[in-house]
């Protein structure tokens, strides 16, 4: 008799738990569904659109690439104020190459665009190609690289090395300032490589050493190769950096193609499906995220403003955001183009 009251007990207990469970899961589900469903933040302003010779603004787009959703989500947040402005927005993919960038902005002015808008591959490779717009009457927006030249008539951007010591100072306060890190880069990136140096400092002060930096060129796939040799050459790495979106999704790739989320803890920048599986299961830890969204209504704005003859603001800062395991629901939108 005991055995039957101990064994309905422990279905009670069971099924008790089950329910408890389905529950919490099904709350979970809901939270990231509304999360989801209500989307990037709208833009805080749209700029008053004007006639250029008779018709309505164009503005060029230049981003590094279309892979990433980092530049997609940009470019959508750009569209949204054009739309709603009624400006004419014409992207051109940068390709991760910076004579492509330099030949597009060539030729946007050459079409008769009024204001052109460009996140650069090579900061200081893109100059010539700006000063040339300007030269040619047509303002230059740069957005997220910073490029620090006088023909760049406003930036809009992110502290990106400031990016890099704010998750250093996660992963010191995690680690306890104990252990070595793996950095996945793109050394042909300045916006990246600013990032690589304000982690690399902050950690290195706090007592961590880097010991390995592959370069994975801003790639997906570059990177995955770039890291799973990372992790082969470090079998003991206990933790893990990736400056960028690709970075990122190739080191999560490498992490588990290799069964290593049981024993590394990652951080990184930008989101994106694989860092949120990696962050609903702990072995990511925080992935710094910019407001993409914002970044392409603040340039946008600046374009129309300055394509109508209006002024527009030297710099716009874009802040940040530090996503970890217990938040991520609250970013879902961020999968979105």
């Amino acid at each position: 008799m005991r055995h039957a009251v101990r064994a309905v007990v422990a279905l009670c207990l069971l099924l008790t738990a089950t329910v408890g469970c389905d529950v919490q899961a099904r709350r979970e589900i809901a939270a990231e569904k509304k999360a989801t469903e209500k989307g990037p933040p709208p833009p805080e302003r749209i700029a008053e659109s004007c006639e250029v010779d008779g018709r309505p603004p164009r503005i060029g787009v230049v981003p590094i690439n279309l892979q990433a959703l980092f530049f997609n989500q940009i470019n959508t947040g750009a569209k949204t104020v054009a739309d709603a402005a009624g400006a004419h927005m014409q992207v051109v993919n940068g390709d991760d190459d910076s004579a492509k960038q330099a030949d597009a902005i060539d030729n946007l002015v050459a079409g008769d665009y009024d204001a052109i808008i460009v996140d650069a591959v090579d900061t200081e490779g893109i100059k010539p190609a700006i000063r040339r717009a300007k030269a040619a009457g047509v303002p230059v927006v740069a957005v997220d690289a910073t490029v620090d030249d006088p023909a760049v008539a406003t930036q809009v951007g992110t502290a990106n090395a400031e990016g890099g010591e704010q998750i250093a100072a996660e992963l010191l306060e995690m680690s306890g300032g104990k252990g070595g890190i793996g950095v996945v880069g793109a050394l042909n990136s300045t916006v990246q490589n600013e990032r690589q140096k304000g982690f690399t400092d902050a950690v290195t002060a706090g007592g961590m050493k880097i010991e390995t930096v592959v370069d994975g060129r801003n790639v997906q796939e570059q990177a995955q190769t770039a890291a799973e040799n990372l992790l082969t050459g470090n079998p003991d790495l206990p933790y893990a950096y990736a400056t960028g979106e690709p970075a990122l999704i190739g080191l999560a790739a490498a992490v588990r193609s290799q069964e290593r989320t049981d024993d590394i803890e990652v951080v990184g920048w930008d989101l994106s499906q694989q860092a949120v599986d990696g962050l609903r299961e702990g072995w990511i830890a925080g992935v710094v995220q910019q407001n993409t969204f914002t970044f392409g209504h603040a340039a946008m704005n600046a374009a129309i403003d300055l394509a109508c003859g209006r002024s527009a603001p030297a710099d716009v800062p874009v802040p940040t955001q530090i996503v970890t395991p217990a938040n991520v629901s609250d970013y879902l939108y961020y999968l979105e183009k």
